[in-house]
């Protein structure tokens, strides 16, 4: 190898390196779901749990994202359309009842936080290796979100997955609303 070229056991000895370095990549779980045409992704640790969305009560004085609130297991949290927040996707329709009952409510908690995140869709999860992502440092001048926020892209084979930390977005927005 001293004069440059590549054998089959220097391929061999570089893609065994290559392999173990992959294996020991810190890798991280998401929760996938569509807002319109493109992939988001949650970590996982976000999420306290997905269920149908139940009846919601809308208030006054509100954003308009903001489709009220929902009584989920005993609690009363705030219930947001991210679509309808980022702007990027029609808004859920809504019925005499509320938001039509045939979508998900994504149940987003920490100490100080709990708030509800509708989708259309089951959510799935996918799980990354940090390498995968790429910093939302190198395209944040783009977008309007909080820098904070919004974490990354996630490149999965041919998919693209917008990688959000939904504390972070909540604490911007100051919607303390624990139950």
């Amino acid at each position: 190898m001293s004069n440059g070229e590549y054998n089959i056991e220097d391929v061999k000895r570089e893609a065994g390196l290559e392999q173990r370095a992959k294996m020991h990549t810190k890798r991280i779980q998401l929760i996938i779901f569509k807002i319109g045409d493109e992939e988001y992704g949650l970590p996982i640790e976000q999420i306290k749990e997905v269920v149908l969305t139940p009846r919601i009560a809308k208030m006054p004085q509100t954003p308009p994202y903001i489709k009220g609130v929902a009584n989920i297991r005993g609690n009363i949290i705030a219930i947001m359309d991210l679509g309808q927040k980022f702007g990027i996707a029609e808004q859920l329709e809504d019925n005499r009842d509320g938001i039509e009952l045939s979508h998900y409510t994504l149940v987003v908690e920490s100490e100080k936080y709990k708030v509800g995140v509708l989708v259309k869709e089951v959510p799935n999860t996918l799980t990354v290796a940090t390498d995968d992502i790429d910093p939302a440092s190198d395209f944040i001048q783009y977008s309007s979100l909080d820098a904070d926020s919004l974490v990354g892209v996630v490149k999965s084979g041919e998919r693209m997955i917008i990688l959000i930390d939904m504390l972070k977005l909540i604490a911007s927005e100051n919607m303390d609303y624990k139950s």
